[in-house]
């Protein structure tokens, strides 16, 4: 029996991003991200490996390497427009937020549970690591685009920035492919 259960929800690829290494987190719209171990080539997140963070620092002491489950970060069309609407915002840019792929049609998105899989048609797969909580580097990117507005992008994402992902299995998406969603076949963690 599969440990992973095929679900009725699939999200539509309609925005993708390259995040060029360096320090601005800012992306470059494209319509087809190659994708391989260590993620994409030349993306800020790229590799197989990574320096810990502050969001492991109860695990490790700052820039111990770790496996990367960073590479990606998925966001979805309808919680960006939840919250562009809380922010006062008519639109909110995923370039801005350093977004990989921008999916529409997966209800509570940020929320899918760690280990779940996003699978191309072609065979591509994305295993989804966990929520991506907001910080203040978006905001930033905000701010330079609709002053006044940075400093709510933290507050209006809570509960809403997506996941972090790392590929599974390489290949190629692009913008109009479909990302079918598997979950884990357990029952919800109950100590």
């Amino acid at each position: 029996m599969p440990v992973l259960r095929k679900t009725e929800f699939s999200g539509e690829v309609v925005w993708l991003g390259h995040v060029p290494s360096g320090s601005n987190i800012r992306a470059r719209s494209v319509e087809e991200l190659q994708l391989g171990f260590a993620g994409e080539q030349g993306a800020r997140h790229e590799g197989v490996n990574r320096a810990s963070c502050v969001r492991v620092r109860n695990l490790y002491p700052q820039g111990t390497e770790i496996r990367n489950v960073r590479q990606l970060s998925i966001l979805s069309a309808e919680e960006m427009d939840a919250i562009a609407a809380d922010m006062g915002l008519e639109t909110l840019d995923p370039a801005l937020l350093g977004v990989s792929i921008v999916v529409r049609g997966i209800p509570d998105f940020t929320y899918v549970p760690p280990s779940s899989r996003l699978q191309a048609s072609g065979g591509l797969t994305v295993t989804i690591d966990m929520e991506n909580r907001p910080c203040v580097i978006p905001g930033r990117e905000i701010e330079h685009e609709a002053p006044g507005h940075g400093a709510a992008f933290k507050p209006a994402a809570q509960g809403r920035r997506g996941v972090t992902a790392w590929v599974e299995c390489p290949g190629n998406l692009r913008v109009g492919d479909t990302l079918s969603l598997f979950v884990p076949d357990q029952r919800s963690w109950a100590p």
